[in-house]
């Protein structure tokens, strides 16, 4: 049995219930025009808004959600700036997509196979790499001394000119020293394992939240402020079941859906 975890799935009782006067409030600094964009993604994510249909005017929705139309109109124009949704003049406001990319996650998650058939272009786009000492999570997960030396490796991944994910991956430095030069040659996760002798890989965990996007994910991937992400920690290992990659990725959820 697979499931669909969005932003939906994240926060389904907030999704399936109409915002009232009373619960538009600030929360924890998070704005009154903020929660109600959100709603408004949530409720083209969850399909009770679709691509072409049109929003309800200001003052309806100003009332719906107990704020003035100033706060509205700023919920609406962060969306439209994003892309999420449509102003045409003289017309009213629409919902400008409402499709997403569904990506599998499962024992043999491949990115690019994963997406096959949905998109026409992947690119991918590097923001350099470095060595850093293994923080005391990464250390656990990877099953290394905390402290010990990693290989990390940052971009931006694309499907048909849109950004739709932050990847950082740490490698441990002691089995793969030059990965980065390797895969920056070879452009293949998989091929570039296979370059150390490690034939296949397999999805040893992965750990799913949600939260808003922050500054760098928001210009990175091409985002307005409030924006909300999906977050992937993963872990691969060999064969063997020996741990060698950690990586965080940053889904747009208003972009991509996770298949589990």
């Amino acid at each position: 049995m697979t499931a669909l975890i969005s932003l939906l799935g994240l926060s389904r009782e907030f999704a399936m219930t109409n915002l009232s006067r009373s619960q538009i409030a600030p929360q924890g600094g998070v704005a009154l025009w903020r929660q109600i964009a959100d709603q408004i993604r949530l409720e083209i994510v969850g399909g009770k808004l679709e691509s072409g249909d049109k929003l309800p005017g200001e003052l309806p929705l100003a009332e719906r959600f107990g704020v003035n139309r100033h706060t509205v109109r700023r919920a609406i124009a962060v969306l439209i700036e994003e892309g999420v949704l449509r102003a045409e003049h003289g017309r009213g406001t629409f919902v400008a997509s409402a499709r997403r990319l569904t990506y599998p996650v499962g024992r043999r998650t491949r990115f690019r196979e994963g997406l096959r058939g949905q998109v026409q272009d992947l690119t991918s786009l590097s923001l350099g790499h470095k060595l850093e000492a293994a923080s005391h999570r990464i250390a656990q997960a990877l099953k290394i001394p905390r402290g010990s030396r990693l290989v990390r490796i940052d971009g931006v991944n694309a499907a048909d000119g849109l950004p739709i994910s932050r990847a950082t991956t740490w490698l441990p430095y002691k089995r793969f020293p030059d990965f980065a030069e390797r895969i920056a040659g070879l452009l293949s996760t998989t091929e570039t394992f296979a370059s150390y002798g490690i034939a296949d890989y397999v999805r040893a965990s992965t750990r799913i939240s949600a939260r808003h996007a922050d500054a760098e994910e928001t210009k990175l991937l091409r985002l307005s402020p409030g924006a909300v992400v999906l977050v992937s920690e993963a872990v691969d290992a060999d064969e063997a079941g020996t741990p060698i990659s950690y990586g965080l990725s940053r889904f747009p959820a208003d972009r991509l859906e996770l298949m589990v």
